[in-house]
């Protein structure tokens, strides 16, 4: 199996965030203990959403969906980042390498879709709530979650093929610490301008067009919500679309800054500073955000914690 290129290329070379032993063994406990959080704390917020009936409704359904997305996103780069750490020579295998570029960029877009799905539906509820169970009931929301999960590995498709037709002449350094679209085409030795602008495009369809949405969506939003006549309603309302402005704001910010810019304007050390953000960072956040912005999560994750205590 080969890149399409003169020389086979079989493995590739992760140069990670830092050669220094010293640095890497402290990294290593920093990324491992966020890893940590993200699986734990992004597992209780689907176990609360499942388990406590005052949580089933479509806002928490999107919202297990997208702890689902940020625990699968996480698990696909975190591990092999993780053993690297410990590794002198942190090799990667050619399929390893576009499966990790495939699966990640996957769930990504198909996150950035989910953001603007759970936008529409703070939209139904706060401008329309009198219509809201009738427009967003529950077969909707699980052909719309069904209908994100695919689009996201169909999109991603184009990134991946148009990625893999890059010349690289045995060059198989990557300046990163996983396998990522921007790292393989700095890789590219031939002319890769009509690949990186397709994919701009790609990414303009996957990163602009929702962002767009988002904020549309809100604006109205916002307007909708000076018109409620009490303070408290205003709070509440404001709190709960809070959480996802924070969230839509830390996801699109860091990946926009690294795949709408040109290859001549990229810097390895910054490029790998966003991709901690929004592969580590951010599905981390995710679930605190929530649950210290929710009541409703807050008072479900509470009673979990009862039952684990009686039980013991």
């Amino acid at each position: 199996m080969a890149w399409k290129n003169d020389t086979i290329v079989k493995e590739f070379i992760l140069l990670g965030l830092s050669s220094n032993p010293t640095t890497q063994v402290i990294l290593f406990v920093i990324f491992l203990v966020m890893y940590l959080i993200i699986l734990v704390a992004n597992s209780l917020i689907v176990y609360a959403t499942v388990t406590d009936s005052s949580l089933q409704t479509p806002m928490y359904y999107f919202l297990t969906n997208l702890s689902l997305m940020d625990i699968f996103y996480s698990s696909s780069i975190i591990p092999r980042m993780l053993r690297d750490m410990l590794m002198t020579k942190k090799t990667i295998l050619f399929a390893e390498c576009v499966a990790q570029m495939y699966i990640s960029l996957s769930l990504g877009e198909a996150e950035c879709i989910l953001l603007a799905i759970m936008a529409y539906d703070r939209y139904i509820a706060i401008c329309h709530p009198l219509r809201y169970t009738k427009i967003i009931h529950r077969t909707l929301c699980i052909r719309i979650a069904v209908g994100t999960w695919i689009c996201g590995f169909l999109l991603s498709i184009s990134h991946v093929a148009l990625t893999l037709n890059v010349d690289l002449c045995g060059q198989n350094e990557i300046n990163h610490f996983e396998c990522e679209v921007p790292e393989i085409l700095a890789l590219g030795c031939g002319n890769v301008t009509v690949v990186e602008f397709v994919i701009f495009v790609v990414g303009v369809i996957i990163l602009i067009v929702p962002i767009s949405f988002i904020t549309i969506t809100y604006i109205k939003i916002i307007r909708a919500i000076f018109k409620i006549s009490s303070s408290e309603g205003r709070r509440k309302t404001f709190s709960t679309c809070g959480s996802h402005i924070t969230v839509v704001t830390l996801f699109y910010g860091s990946a926009m800054a690294t795949y709408m810019k040109p290859r001549s304007k990229s810097s390895p050390d910054t490029d790998k500073l966003f991709a901690i953000f929004y592969t580590i960072v951010t599905p981390m956040l995710n679930p605190l955000i929530y649950t210290l912005r929710n009541k409703e999560v807050k008072s479900a994750l509470k009673k979990i914690s009862c039952k684990d205590t009686s039980f013991q």
